[in-house]
């Protein structure tokens, strides 16, 4: 396993790129993708995980946030030690890029803090200061993954609300599925998010993500102007069942099973999902949408 030395964060941190030298295409925004679900237990972790390893495949540089803040477990399932979190970038002990640790194919991990009640116990500002210093990361992301956390915090809304897009993982559980429509209903009602993406997780049967979509979609018609999409169904495999570091790098470790696969063609779909459109470089477009909400300067709170 890799630690990652505070006095030596180069050793976490891709070379950046002088803006001089990057590439025509480096000015693009970044597409920052939230991977959330109404409950616990459903495999959105190990979903956040290995999407992030299949788009790197594709040659794309992934920072993949652990944004469950004070109950962090992205680092574990990795079988990373990160020695710096993002607990020490709110006390003021180091900058988001230095906390960075590189994690298996190809990632890039910023791991928050577990076990500290107050990460659960941000105010708006201080999200919106974190944030704020992931536009410091723009030279080496081209897609930033956003592993929320359960349920329907403010912590949860926070970064579902400033994500471009919304990954909504559903398992063929009741209690998946009503948790589902009711984070669509709070996303929708309070934050005006009206287009949800739909992946089915954990299907023992081709059929399922039809189904599950299909009763979503008819749970949906309350809802006014809201738009769900299915863009896939992760077969079942029962080694992704157990909260060990071959759970969490599965399409690394097995790049031939059914669950890789499943994972790299909807990396090739998101691809093709139309490019962000947001103010160009950094991330200043994922801080305007939080500043909106009543945060004057969000580098004041770093």
């Amino acid at each position: 396993m890799t630690e990652s030395s505070p006095q030596d964060p180069a050793r976490s941190v891709p070379a950046r790129i002088p803006a001089g030298d990057r590439p025509p295409d480096a000015a693009r925004p970044i597409r920052v993708i939230a991977v959330t679900s109404g409950k616990g237990g459903v495999g959105k972790t190990t979903v956040a995980i290995n999407l992030s390893t299949a788009i790197a495949s594709l040659g794309k540089g992934v920072t993949l946030m652990d944004a469950a803040l004070g109950l962090a477990n992205v680092d574990v399932m990795l079988g990373l030690k990160p020695v710096l979190n993002l607990s020490h970038v709110l006390d003021g002990l180091c900058g988001l890029e230095d906390v960075v640790v590189a994690g298996p194919g190809g990632i890039n991990l910023v791991p928050a803090a577990s076990g500290l009640r107050r990460m659960t116990m941000l105010s708006k500002a201080e999200h919106a200061g974190l944030v704020y210093a992931f536009s410091g990361l723009s030279d080496v992301t081209d897609v930033l993954v956003i592993d929320t956390g359960t349920g329907m915090s403010d912590m949860v809304a926070t970064f579902c609300s400033a994500a471009q897009e919304i990954i909504l993982v559903v398992t063929n559980d009741p209690a998946s599925i009503t948790d589902a429509y009711a984070t669509m209903r709070i996303l929708n009602h309070d934050f005006g998010r009206w287009r949800f993406r739909l992946l089915a997780n954990r299907c023992r049967h081709p059929q399922d993500g039809a189904d599950l979509f299909h009763e979503l979609l008819m749970m949906t018609d309350r809802l006014t102007g809201v738009t769900i999409e299915p863009i896939g169904t992760i077969p079942y495999d029962a080694r992704l069942q157990h909260p060990a570091a071959d759970a969490g790098v599965h399409c690394h470790r097995y790049p031939a099973s059914p669950v890789a696969a499943a994972f790299k063609q909807l990396a090739l779909d998101i691809e093709r999902w139309p490019a962000p459109t947001y103010l160009s470089g950094g991330l200043e477009f994922f801080v305007e949408r939080i500043v909106r909400s009543g945060v004057t300067d969000p580098r004041s709170q770093l």
